[in-house]
């Protein structure tokens, strides 16, 4: 009789004192794998609809480059007609890209072809670098800091307009810097799902004034400068709205991957939410049922020992 109640007793307390259920762990993880299910879902909402918001100002984007890119036409026209006699080793490199991010490689890529003409060309080591927008202006000043000479910001929030080149064409020119000739670094518009950085050069007051073109007529001293001065600020309209475009193309696209990422890797934590949660379901059902037996197995080895 003592020896039946002993073990009744034994085999009622648990094995260790203040021990946690055998499914804590598992409940710990489900409750995670619940909080980063929702996290996730969440920063799938916000990509597709950035990617809505972008497919919008696509088309908009789209119908100011082909706008834009007469601009660039006559600037083309103008430069084949009046090419320059020498090369120049001190150019102005006017780099154009924007403030805003999660679009790609967008801004890298103006900033890597940027690095490329100083180290695939024999220009002056000191040639100055005007940045338009934050992003490349970040990069290029961990590269090249000694070379920025002068950046922008808040141009092209919206589509560009000729009164933003204009404003950044005057600036140019007042600054004071001194160069021979002026490359405009920026994104071509390929396709709506590609793009690739490309330059421009843009011939100075001087240029124009030595070319044999100009040379063969009779001009106001003036006319020149104003020329140069309406060049320039026709080239830069024409890589803003295009670069826009393709900033807008790159963001739709970066967007629209993360959604499907965002998708993929929900798949991937509902599953195994659902084997966790299946499996702490049996681990119970498992508990109920061997219970019993649990609590009648002292009773019986006490029965066999008497």
């Amino acid at each position: 009789m003592l020896a039946r109640r002993t073990l009744a007793r034994v085999g009622s307390q648990p094995s260790v004192l203040g021990a946690a259920p055998t499914n804590a762990r598992n409940m710990a993880t489900l409750r995670e794998l619940e909080l980063r299910l929702k996290s996730v879902r969440n920063i799938e909402k916000i990509t597709k609809s950035m990617k809505m918001i972008a497919s919008t100002k696509l088309n908009k984007a789209q119908r100011a480059m082909v706008q834009g890119k007469q601009y660039g036409a006559a600037n083309a026209e103008l430069f084949q007609n009046a090419p320059p006699e020498t090369s120049t080793k001190r150019r102005l490199f006017i780099v154009v890209s924007s403030d805003k991010g999660l679009c790609g490689g967008v801004h890298s890529s103006v900033s890597k072809a940027t690095r490329r003409e100083f180290a695939e060309h024999n220009l002056d080591p000191e040639s100055p670098i005007m940045v338009i927008g934050d992003k490349s202006k970040a990069q290029l000043s961990r590269a090249l800091p000694n070379n920025l000479a002068l950046t922008f910001n808040q141009i092209g929030r919206d589509v560009p307009t000729f009164a933003d080149a204009a404003g950044v064409a005057d600036l140019v020119i007042k600054s004071g810097v001194q160069y021979d000739s002026i490359t405009i670094v920026y994104n071509k518009f390929v396709s709506a799902i590609s793009y690739e950085a490309a330059t421009v050069e843009v011939l100075t007051e001087n240029s124009l004034k030595e070319s044999p073109g100009f040379k063969a007529y009779e001009m106001e001293d003036d006319f020149t400068k104003d020329v140069a001065e309406f060049a320039l600020a026709n080239a830069i309209y024409a890589a803003l709205v295009e670069g826009h475009a393709c900033e807008i193309s790159a963001r739709r696209n970066a967007m629209d991957n993360a959604s499907k990422n965002a998708s993929d890797m929900i798949n991937s934590l509902q599953l195994q939410y659902n084997r966790g949660r299946q499996a702490s379901i049996t681990n119970e059902l498992v508990d109920i049922i061997t219970g019993p037996f649990s609590v009648s197995m002292p009773y019986a080895l006490a029965d066999q020992i008497l």
